[in-house]
């Protein structure tokens, strides 16, 4: 599930190509994000982001120092440097409250990780404490502290998790 506001111009483009790409990036990437802050794709600047102080970015890949990488089921790239992308399809969506904000269902076809976050000895598994996802909280960016506790969940073989449905379908995108 994604929310977004029926504005944005992500929204505009997921529910004219029915798809996406959700790049997540690690806490290491901060400087990158931070340098996509105040940019649109949109040309004029609505308005409001205009007040804002927003600005037109074509290449956002160029202006945040990230290098696209060609997608196998979806148009748009992901971000090399990004340890986590997720090729993604629009199943549907929901306007929230007075419409003003939309709630995307959408699918995900291809997931990809960096070998270096995944659990030693496993091929489905992210090891979390290598992995450490960038966190935006109130406009502001953070980072993980250590684990509080372990997780009797965190025994269960992550297979078990994923319907079969799902997992043909994905192999077959």
């Amino acid at each position: 599930m994604l929310g977004l506001g029926r504005r944005a111009k992500t929204a505009e483009n997921l529910l004219r190509t029915r798809e996406c790409l959700l790049n997540l990036p690690s806490d290491a990437l901060a400087g990158a994000v931070d340098r996509l802050a105040l940019t649109t794709g949109s040309d004029p600047v609505p308005e409001g982001k205009r007040r804002r102080g927003y600005r037109t970015v074509r290449d956002k890949f160029g202006r945040a120092g990230l290098t696209p990488v060609e997608s196998e089921t979806v148009a748009p790239p992901r971000a090399a440097e990004c340890p986590v992308a997720m090729e993604a399809v629009l199943e549907r969506h929901h306007p929230v409250d007075d419409g003003g904000v939309l709630a995307f269902e959408v699918r995900v076809q291809r997931v990809w990780v960096h070998e270096d976050i995944r659990m030693t000895g496993t091929a489905d598994r992210i090891d979390p404490d290598a992995w450490r996802p960038l966190i935006m909280s109130f406009q502001h960016l953070y980072g993980l502290g250590p684990q509080v506790h372990r997780s009797t969940l965190a025994t269960i073989p992550e297979r078990l998790y994923r319907p079969d449905a799902d997992l043909e379908r994905a192999r077959t995108a």
